[in-house]
Protein backbone atom coordinates (compact mmCIF):
# COMPACT_ATOMS: atom_id res chain seq x y z
CA UNK A 1 0.00 0.00 0.00
CA UNK A 2 0.91 3.17 -1.16
CA UNK A 3 2.29 5.97 1.94
CA UNK A 4 -0.88 8.39 2.51
CA UNK A 5 0.67 12.40 1.09
CA UNK A 6 0.03 14.56 3.79
CA UNK A 7 -0.32 18.21 3.10
CA UNK A 8 0.53 20.44 6.25
CA UNK A 9 -0.40 24.06 5.51
CA UNK A 10 1.30 26.74 8.53
CA UNK A 11 2.93 29.63 8.00
CA UNK A 12 5.51 29.46 10.69
CA UNK A 13 8.38 27.76 8.27
CA UNK A 14 10.00 25.65 11.62
CA UNK A 15 6.40 24.45 12.85
CA UNK A 16 6.05 23.29 9.44
CA UNK A 17 9.43 21.82 9.09
CA UNK A 18 9.28 19.85 12.21
CA UNK A 19 6.11 18.66 11.99
CA UNK A 20 7.01 17.11 7.75
CA UNK A 21 10.02 15.32 9.57
CA UNK A 22 8.13 13.86 12.46
CA UNK A 23 5.07 12.33 10.17
CA UNK A 24 7.54 11.09 7.59
CA UNK A 25 9.03 9.17 10.60
CA UNK A 26 6.02 7.76 11.23
CA UNK A 27 5.13 6.19 7.74
CA UNK A 28 3.65 9.04 6.09
CA UNK A 29 4.89 11.01 2.91
CA UNK A 30 4.42 14.70 3.76
CA UNK A 31 4.87 17.89 1.71
CA UNK A 32 4.71 21.67 3.47
CA UNK A 33 3.01 24.48 2.07
CA UNK A 34 3.46 28.05 4.21
CA UNK A 35 0.37 30.18 2.53
CA UNK A 36 -2.78 29.42 0.48
CA UNK A 37 -1.22 29.84 -2.77
CA UNK A 38 1.53 27.40 -2.18
CA UNK A 39 -1.22 25.05 -0.81
CA UNK A 40 -3.72 25.29 -3.95
CA UNK A 41 -0.53 24.56 -5.91
CA UNK A 42 0.25 21.62 -4.09
CA UNK A 43 -2.96 20.13 -4.15
CA UNK A 44 -3.44 20.87 -7.77
CA UNK A 45 0.37 19.23 -8.38
CA UNK A 46 -0.10 16.19 -6.97
CA UNK A 47 -2.43 13.73 -4.78
CA UNK A 48 -3.33 14.59 -1.45
CA UNK A 49 -5.09 12.52 0.98
CA UNK A 50 -5.08 14.86 4.28
CA UNK A 51 -4.74 18.42 4.95
CA UNK A 52 -3.64 19.42 8.05
CA UNK A 53 -4.92 23.11 7.93
CA UNK A 54 -3.68 25.89 10.07
CA UNK A 55 -6.71 28.34 10.21
CA UNK A 56 -4.72 31.45 10.69
CA UNK A 57 -2.56 32.24 7.14
CA UNK A 58 -0.99 35.28 5.85
CA UNK A 59 -2.69 35.41 2.06
CA UNK A 60 -6.46 34.20 3.42
CA UNK A 61 -8.94 31.86 6.09
CA UNK A 62 -7.99 28.57 6.60
CA UNK A 63 -11.94 28.62 7.11
CA UNK A 64 -12.48 29.61 3.44
CA UNK A 65 -10.12 27.69 2.29
CA UNK A 66 -11.76 24.20 4.43
CA UNK A 67 -14.91 25.67 2.43
CA UNK A 68 -13.53 25.73 -0.99
CA UNK A 69 -11.46 22.58 -0.71
CA UNK A 70 -14.27 20.24 0.25
CA UNK A 71 -16.77 21.63 -2.70
CA UNK A 72 -13.84 20.86 -5.17
CA UNK A 73 -12.56 17.12 -3.61
CA UNK A 74 -15.19 16.17 -1.24
CA UNK A 75 -13.09 12.94 -0.68
CA UNK A 76 -9.66 14.53 0.65
CA UNK A 77 -9.73 14.91 4.26
CA UNK A 78 -9.41 17.90 6.07
CA UNK A 79 -7.46 18.23 9.56
CA UNK A 80 -8.09 22.25 11.06
CA UNK A 81 -5.34 23.69 13.60
CA UNK A 82 -6.78 26.28 15.63
CA UNK A 83 -6.18 28.53 18.61
CA UNK A 84 -6.68 26.72 21.70
CA UNK A 85 -9.54 28.81 23.18
CA UNK A 86 -11.15 29.75 19.21
CA UNK A 87 -14.20 27.40 19.78
CA UNK A 88 -15.78 29.43 17.29
CA UNK A 89 -13.67 28.61 14.61
CA UNK A 90 -13.75 24.78 15.23
CA UNK A 91 -17.73 24.88 14.87
CA UNK A 92 -17.42 26.91 12.03
CA UNK A 93 -15.00 24.69 10.39
CA UNK A 94 -16.96 21.18 11.12
CA UNK A 95 -20.00 22.79 9.59
CA UNK A 96 -18.04 23.92 6.61
CA UNK A 97 -16.78 19.95 6.77
CA UNK A 98 -13.35 19.43 8.09
CA UNK A 99 -13.23 16.14 9.07
CA UNK A 100 -11.38 16.72 12.94
CA UNK A 101 -9.53 19.58 14.30
CA UNK A 102 -6.93 19.90 17.28
CA UNK A 103 -6.08 22.95 19.11
CA UNK A 104 -2.84 24.46 19.68
CA UNK A 105 -0.58 23.35 21.26
CA UNK A 106 -1.08 19.82 20.70
CA UNK A 107 1.52 17.03 20.60
CA UNK A 108 2.65 15.53 17.36
CA UNK A 109 1.71 12.39 18.28
CA UNK A 110 -1.69 13.00 18.81
CA UNK A 111 -1.95 14.71 15.41
CA UNK A 112 -0.41 11.39 13.95
CA UNK A 113 -3.15 9.51 15.92
CA UNK A 114 -6.06 11.99 14.46
CA UNK A 115 -4.56 11.40 11.01
CA UNK A 116 -4.63 7.63 11.48
CA UNK A 117 -7.97 7.64 12.59
CA UNK A 118 -9.60 9.98 9.99
CA UNK A 119 -7.69 8.20 7.13
CA UNK A 120 -8.84 4.50 8.55
CA UNK A 121 -12.40 5.60 8.45
CA UNK A 122 -11.97 6.58 4.76
CA UNK A 123 -10.06 4.07 3.62
CA UNK A 124 -10.75 0.44 5.54
CA UNK A 125 -13.70 0.36 7.00
CA UNK A 126 -15.36 0.93 3.75
CA UNK A 127 -13.52 -2.65 2.11
CA UNK A 128 -15.05 -4.14 5.23
CA UNK A 129 -18.79 -3.79 4.13
CA UNK A 130 -18.28 -4.43 0.30
CA UNK A 131 -19.91 -5.54 -1.92
CA UNK A 132 -23.47 -5.05 0.00
CA UNK A 133 -25.57 -1.70 -0.86
CA UNK A 134 -27.46 -0.45 1.29
CA UNK A 135 -31.39 1.18 1.15
CA UNK A 136 -33.47 3.20 3.20
CA UNK A 137 -36.53 5.55 2.27
CA UNK A 138 -35.92 5.77 -1.02
CA UNK A 139 -31.93 6.56 -0.76
CA UNK A 140 -29.23 3.74 -1.33
CA UNK A 141 -25.67 4.38 -0.01
CA UNK A 142 -22.41 2.08 -1.74
CA UNK A 143 -20.10 2.46 1.00
CA UNK A 144 -17.19 0.71 -1.12
CA UNK A 145 -17.21 3.71 -3.47
CA UNK A 146 -18.97 6.15 -0.57
CA UNK A 147 -21.27 7.38 -2.79
CA UNK A 148 -25.09 7.86 -1.50
CA UNK A 149 -28.01 8.46 -4.33
CA UNK A 150 -31.67 9.99 -3.97
CA UNK A 151 -34.54 8.18 -5.35
CA UNK A 152 -34.34 10.37 -8.54
CA UNK A 153 -30.44 8.96 -9.08
CA UNK A 154 -29.08 12.31 -7.84
CA UNK A 155 -25.84 11.85 -5.43
CA UNK A 156 -25.98 13.31 -2.38
CA UNK A 157 -22.28 14.75 -1.56
CA UNK A 158 -21.19 13.95 2.06
CA UNK A 159 -17.75 15.19 3.43
CA UNK A 160 -15.76 11.98 4.88
CA UNK A 161 -17.07 12.85 8.46
CA UNK A 162 -21.07 13.03 7.73
CA UNK A 163 -20.11 9.95 5.42
CA UNK A 164 -18.82 8.27 8.41
CA UNK A 165 -22.14 9.41 10.81
CA UNK A 166 -24.22 8.06 8.39
CA UNK A 167 -22.95 4.44 8.48
CA UNK A 168 -22.45 4.16 11.93
CA UNK A 169 -26.07 4.85 11.94
CA UNK A 170 -27.40 2.27 9.18
CA UNK A 171 -24.72 -0.32 10.69
CA UNK A 172 -27.57 -0.22 14.01
CA UNK A 173 -30.50 1.00 12.91
CA UNK A 174 -33.22 1.31 15.82
CA UNK A 175 -30.68 1.88 17.85
CA UNK A 176 -29.81 5.10 20.33
CA UNK A 177 -26.34 6.43 20.01
CA UNK A 178 -25.63 9.12 22.62
CA UNK A 179 -23.05 11.55 21.87
CA UNK A 180 -19.98 9.82 23.89
CA UNK A 181 -20.86 7.15 21.79
CA UNK A 182 -21.02 8.48 18.66
CA UNK A 183 -17.78 10.44 19.48
CA UNK A 184 -16.00 7.66 20.33
CA UNK A 185 -17.34 5.93 17.24
CA UNK A 186 -16.21 8.74 14.88
CA UNK A 187 -13.32 10.59 16.26
CA UNK A 188 -12.17 7.99 18.65
CA UNK A 189 -12.36 9.73 21.89
CA UNK A 190 -14.31 10.89 24.37
CA UNK A 191 -17.06 13.62 24.21
CA UNK A 192 -15.37 17.07 26.07
CA UNK A 193 -18.78 18.98 27.60
CA UNK A 194 -18.16 21.60 24.98
CA UNK A 195 -17.60 19.53 22.34
CA UNK A 196 -20.80 20.16 19.72
CA UNK A 197 -18.53 17.84 16.67
CA UNK A 198 -21.47 15.75 17.13
CA UNK A 199 -24.19 18.09 17.00
CA UNK A 200 -23.10 19.66 14.06
CA UNK A 201 -22.06 16.84 11.79
CA UNK A 202 -26.28 15.80 13.23
CA UNK A 203 -27.45 19.17 11.73
CA UNK A 204 -25.15 18.70 8.13
CA UNK A 205 -26.58 15.31 7.54
CA UNK A 206 -30.10 16.43 8.13
CA UNK A 207 -30.14 19.57 5.95
CA UNK A 208 -28.67 17.21 3.55
CA UNK A 209 -31.28 14.34 3.40
CA UNK A 210 -33.88 16.91 3.66
CA UNK A 211 -34.88 16.37 7.39
CA UNK A 212 -34.25 19.49 9.06
CA UNK A 213 -37.10 20.44 10.95
CA UNK A 214 -39.01 17.00 10.47
CA UNK A 215 -36.89 14.28 11.79
CA UNK A 216 -38.25 11.58 10.01
CA UNK A 217 -34.62 9.44 9.72
CA UNK A 218 -32.97 11.03 12.24
CA UNK A 219 -34.44 11.81 15.96
CA UNK A 220 -33.44 13.06 18.71
CA UNK A 221 -34.33 10.93 21.67
CA UNK A 222 -34.09 13.59 25.38
CA UNK A 223 -31.52 12.86 27.44
CA UNK A 224 -30.37 10.00 25.30
CA UNK A 225 -28.89 10.77 21.80
CA UNK A 226 -29.72 10.05 18.46
CA UNK A 227 -31.59 7.72 16.73
CA UNK A 228 -31.83 6.42 13.11
CA UNK A 229 -35.36 5.65 12.68
CA UNK A 230 -35.92 4.36 8.86
CA UNK A 231 -35.87 0.50 7.84
CA UNK A 232 -32.82 -0.36 6.12
CA UNK A 233 -32.32 -2.94 3.94
CA UNK A 234 -28.87 -4.29 3.17
CA UNK A 235 -28.02 -6.51 -0.13
CA UNK A 236 -25.50 -7.07 -2.66
CA UNK A 237 -25.67 -4.85 -5.66
CA UNK A 238 -27.68 -5.83 -8.69
CA UNK A 239 -29.89 -7.71 -6.38
CA UNK A 240 -33.76 -7.31 -6.67
CA UNK A 241 -35.43 -5.13 -3.93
Amino acid sequence: MSQPHILVVDDDPEIGRLLGRYLESQGFRCSIAASRRACEQKIGDSRIDLVVLDVMLPDGSGLDMCRDMKERRPDMAIILLTALKEDVDRIIGLELGADDYLGKPFNPRELAARIRAVLRRGGEAPAERAPALYHFDGFSVDPERRIVRAADGEEIVLTGAEFDMLMIFLDRPGRVLSRDVLMDLLHGRTADPFDRSVDVTMSRLRRKFNDGGVFRLFKTVRNGGYQFAARVDRREEGAER
